[in-house]
């Protein structure tokens, strides 16, 4: 139980990570875009 509630977070973490970094590129990207 108390395994899976980690993995589950560790999970939940490693997605919020790759959001942040494709929002960041995104950003990045459309910044450079626009100048």
């Amino acid at each position: 139980m108390k395994g899976e509630l980690s993995m589950h977070s560790f999970a939940l973490i490693v997605v919020l990570f790759v959001l942040l970094i494709i929002v960041g590129c995104g950003c990045f990207l459309g910044r450079g875009v626009a100048y």
